[in-house]
C-alpha cells in the first residue's frame, strides 16, 4: 500500500495538492485538498467516476464532483432554520431557498496528512470553518478520512465538532459512472420510501412507497427504466433528483455495470440520487452530458420545512457520517 502527493497550484496562498492511494491489486484513487475533494477511482486505470480533466479545473468554477459540500449539502426552504420561538436566516442562493452550504467546504482548501500500512492507505484532512461563516453558527472543526484497502475498499468519513448549537447535514458529492454512462447501469437499493418534490427540488408531502413506481430499485433495474419512465415525479425534475429513505439492510447501494460492480454501505438514513440531469457538454464538465453520471448522497434527507431539527449539533456534540464503497 502507498501514499504520494503532487502540489499542482496554489489558492489564497494555500498549496493546492493531489494525492493518491494506491493499493496491491492495481486500484488507485486520487483526493484533492480542495475540497476534500474525490478526484478519480481508478481500476487497472479506468476511472469509475466522473472526473474533470485536471486538477487545476476543480477551483475554476462550482462544480460539486467528488466534493465534500457542506455545511449543509442539499436545500433548505427559505434558507430558514426554526430553532425554538427564533429563526436563523442562512444565505439565499437557490431561487428562495438555500442550497449546498452557500460558499461551501467544497471550495474550501484543506489540510492533509497520509499514513500507510500493509493493510491500507490513508489520506486525513481537516478544515476549520469559523462562526459566522456562510451565515452559520459555531467554529466547527470538520475531520475527513480516505482509506483505501487491498479488498477494494474506499472507505470515507466525515467527523465534526461544533462549539455552538448549529445545523449540519454534509454529503460527498460524486458521480459514479463504473466507465460507462450511468442510465445504463443496474441500481439496487435498499430503500423501500422516497420523497416527493416540488419544482424546487424540496419534499412536499412526507415519504411515499416506491412499490409500484419508477421508483423502486428494491429488486434492481436498469436507471434508464426510471428516466424513460411517465412518472410526473421523473418530469418535474428531468431525472432523479430525490431523497430515498434507506431501511436499514446493507448494502444500502448495489450499482452494476457490463465489468464493473460498486456496492456502498453507510450509516445514513437517506441517500439523495441525482443523475447529472443538468450536464449539457458545456464548460468544464464538457466531456459530459445528463445522465452520465449519478450521485448517491448519504444523509439525513432534507426537510419539508424549517423544522431542522434531525441535523441540529448540540456544542461538542460528536458527528460522525460513514461511507464504504467497494469495487469490482
Amino acid at each position: 500500500m502507498k501514499t504520494s502527493f503532487n502540489k499542482y497550484g496554489v489558492l489564497a496562498g494555500h498549496d493546492l495538492c493531489e494525492i493518491t492511494l494506491s493499493n496491491d491489486h492495481n486500484m488507485s484513487v486520487k483526493i484533492l485538498n480542495y475540497g476534500a475533494t474525490l478526484e478519480k477511482v481508478l481500476l487497472n486505470g479506468e476511472d469509475m467516476i466522473l472526473s474533470l480533466a485536471k486538477p487545476e479545473d476543480y477551483s475554476k468554477e462550482r462544480n460539486f464532483l467528488g466534493g465534500t459540500v457542506g455545511r449543509i449539502c442539499g436545500r433548505l426552504r427559505l434558507g430558514q432554520w426554526r430553532h425554538g420561538q427564533q429563526i436563523w436566516q442562512l444565505p439565499v442562493n437557490d431561487g428562495k431557498n438555500h442550497i449546498h452550504g452557500g460558499h461551501g467546504t467544497d471550495m474550501e482548501v484543506w489540510h492533509f496528512k497520509l499514513s500507510a500500512t500493509e493493510q491500507s492507505a490513508r489520506a486525513d484532512l481537516t478544515y476549520f470553518d469559523p462562526d459566522g461563516h456562510n451565515g452559520f453558527f459555531g467554529n466547527l472543526r470538520l475531520h475527513v478520512v480516505y482509506e483505501l484497502d487491498n479488498e477494494n475498499n474506499l472507505r470515507y468519513e466525515i467527523n465534526c465538532v461544533s462549539d455552538q448549537l448549529t445545523v449540519f447535514n454534509p454529503a460527498n458529492h460524486t458521480y459514479f459512472n463504473l466507465g460507462e454512462s450511468a442510465k445504463e447501469l443496474n441500481l439496487q437499493m435498499n430503500a423501500d420510501y422516497y420523497l416527493p418534490v416540488g419544482a424546487d427540488g424540496l419534499p412536499t408531502s412526507g415519504m411515499a412507497k416506491v412499490a409500484g413506481t419508477a421508483f423502486d430499485f428494491t429488486k434492481g433495474k436498469r436507471v434508464k427504466e426510471a428516466l424513460d419512465s411517465d412518472d410526473e415525479q421523473i418530469k418535474l425534475r428531468n431525472g432523479l433528483d430525490h431523497p430515498f429513505i434507506l431501511n436499514g439492510n446493507q448494502p444500502a447501494v448495489v450499482l452494476r455495470g457490463q465489468k464493473h460492480t460498486m456496492t456502498m454501505t453507510t450509516n445514513a438514513p437517506a441517500v439523495v440520487i441525482y443523475t447529472a440531469n443538468h450536464f449539457n457538454h458545456q464548460g468544464l464538465t464538457a466531456a459530459y452530458g445528463a445522465y452520465d453520471g449519478i450521485t448517491f448522497e448519504a444523509q439525513c434527507p432534507p426537510a419539508s420545512g424549517t423544522d431542522l431539527s434531525e441535523i441540529t449539533l448540540l456544542p461538542f456534540e460528536h458527528y460522525q457520517r460513514k461511507i464504504c464503497w467497494n469495487f469490482e
